[in-house]
């Protein structure tokens, strides 16, 4: 089993079997579904951990991350942002501390060397953020490629099952199981991961220009596959095509998978429903006044839209405006309640608990404005919206030079977080207000800040920062032995490997498939000398963010 519990040895005896079989304990931890992507796979941690207030998901990101440690050394420094966040540090600088006890007490213990208690040389950081500090981000419509193949059909384990209606079946099936039930062939799984080229030059691009770049593809498989009717080709010329074939064959058939879901995405996204929903989403990051969407809000629940697609309406302007006001809030309620059951003043309480819709509260900020966020229970994205510059103008999708392309002009802010640790000087140039002292704190050129941002912290920042729910986090470890320590980095050193480090983003409570495209984006303007790696507890979206609230029973029934 991946993890021996109390419970588990409890529910064996009570069944009186306990005696007699034998447990061992086999965690998978990370699973690399890319090579810059690392999940735990926990399908149930967004749910335990804002839900249920069950912190197993937590502890077992501990263990994983203290995996990587006793691989690649200690993290050097250890940021983060949100309560889970300072939690999981606590607890990967409480296991460090019980591996020095041990090491101390049994020399002979290997389980965790003393080489491999000294800072480590390749990776130069820890970004954990937890997902409480940014729920707004996860209740939007994703706007990439991948994110959007998510939003329609779900993508689960790297793989999407779609109708063979709409992409055909796949050839080998039907020779293996030609008499196949018809259920078997209604579904066909499609990889989507980097063993598709095509599928890795789409997935992180804004659904806007995909259209384009299939075009482009199929135009150039167009002109490769033509050049074998030429009369003067030479039989080297022949042997070249034909060793060629079969990667040709091979990305005509993934250009016709993903022209096909293309096509059936965009039917989706020209309906009525979409575009309004997208609207409301738009006008409520930018800062409208949310009081004007409530028409619109209740429109779509008499038109009996479906009910996730209501809640995170209902939950991003929860999220964003520090709560709903009270008789707007229960105005909702008994909407919801008249149109989809009374049922669903169960699923309130749940989404009231998980902290996602909730009613506000007095606003003291008019009589003291500099008290701002002092309970910490909630995010100011009026704040965090100017000094970060959440929401951008006139984006260039075809050629994007922020992370707001992802959504259109929203830049997530769990992302602007990893960049204030990251990308100093970059958040500067954004806004002239803040240029003179995130200047001072990152300095240099776009990419060059990075190597010296890891040594910094949140440096600068410390004032916005202290406007997002949650702790912060800056711990910085060093070795036991500062001998050994310039040691390994002696040693590290004389490879090439040196030239670049690595920086661990990692979202506690899930991450969406447009925020894994903006951190991508982030990593190419880093450059060659720093790679960034994600990795986090599970994939969310919203649909899956407010579906673990809603009551699935009928009180009628």
């Amino acid at each position: 089993m991946p993890r021996r519990t109390l419970l588990s040895d409890r529910i064996l005896e009570e069944n009186g079997v306990l005696g007699e079989v034998n447990m061992l304990q086999s965690p998978l931890y990370f699973i690399s579904l890319e090579p810059d992507l690392l999940s735990l796979e926990l399908e149930d941690a967004f749910s335990d951990l804002y839900l249920r207030k069950d912190p197993t998901p937590i502890f077992t990101a501990a263990k994983a991350l203290m995996g990587l440690q006793k691989t690649t050394g200690l993290f050097p420094r250890i940021l983060g942002k949100g309560d889970n966040a300072k939690r999981l540090a606590d607890l990967l600088l409480r296991m460090r501390d019980e591996e020095d006890v041990n090491v101390s007490a049994d020399p002979t213990n290997t389980y965790l060397s003393e080489f491999g208690m000294t800072p480590s040389s390749v990776v130069d950081n820890l970004v954990i953020v937890s997902r409480e500090s940014d729920f707004a981000t996860a209740l939007l419509t994703q706007l990439t490629y991948e994110g959007l193949i998510d939003e329609t059909y779900g993508i689960r384990n790297s793989q999407v099952e779609v109708d063979t209606s709409i992409i055909g079946s796949a050839t080998q099936q039907q020779q293996q199981n030609p008499t196949g039930v018809a259920q078997t062939a209604m579904k066909r799984k499609v990889q989507l991961d980097s063993s598709d080229k095509m599928y890795t030059t789409l997935r992180d691009a804004n659904f806007a220009v995909v259209g384009p770049l299939l075009n482009k593809t199929a135009r150039r498989l167009q002109a490769d596959y033509e050049t074998r009717h030429k009369a003067d080709q030479s039989i080297s010329d022949l042997k070249s095509f034909v060793a060629k074939l079969p990667s040709y064959q091979a990305e005509q058939a993934s250009l016709k998978v993903h022209t096909s879901l293309a096509e059936d995405i965009m039917k989706s996204t020209r309906t009525d429903l979409f575009g309004r929903t997208l609207e409301i989403q738009q006008n409520l990051v930018a800062g409208a006044d949310a009081g004007s969407m409530h028409d619109n809000i209740e429109e779509l629940i008499a038109r009996d839209v479906p009910l996730p697609k209501i809640l995170r309406l209902l939950c991003l302007e929860s999220c964003i405006s520090g709560g709903l006001r009270p008789r707007d809030l229960e105005t909702f309620k008994r909407s919801v309640l008249l149109a989809y059951g009374y049922q669903h003043l169960l699923t309130f309480a749940s989404l009231e608990k998980m902290g996602l819709l909730v009613p506000k509260a007095a606003n003291t900020g008019y009589l003291n404005p500099m008290a701002g966020n002092a309970s910490g229970t909630t995010t100011d994205y009026v704040a965090t919206r100017k000094a970060l510059k959440l929401f951008v103008e006139d984006v260039d999708e075809a050629d994007p030079s922020d992370v707001a392309y992802v959504f259109s002009g929203y830049a997530p802010l769990s992302v602007r977080i990893v960049q204030c640790a990251l990308q100093k000087s970059y958040l500067a140039s954004l806004t002239s207000a803040r240029a003179g002292a995130a200047v001072a704190g990152g300095g240099g050129s776009n990419k060059s800040p990075a190597t010296s941002a890891a040594t910094q912290g949140w440096k600068g920042f410390e004032d916005v920062l202290a406007r997002v729910k949650g702790a912060t986090v800056d711990e910085v470890q060093r070795g036991a032995d500062e001998g050994a320590s310039r040691a390994r980095a002696a040693v590290k050193g004389a490879g090439p490997a040196a030239a670049q480090t690595t920086t661990i983003v990692f979202f506690l409570g899930g991450i969406t498939f447009a925020e894994i495209a903006a951190l991508r984006f982030v990593g190419k303007q880093l450059g060659e000398k720093r790679r960034l790696v994600i990795a986090t507890t599970g994939i969310i979206s919203g649909d899956r963010a407010v579906g673990v609230a809603i009551e699935k029973g009928d009180l009628g029934s």
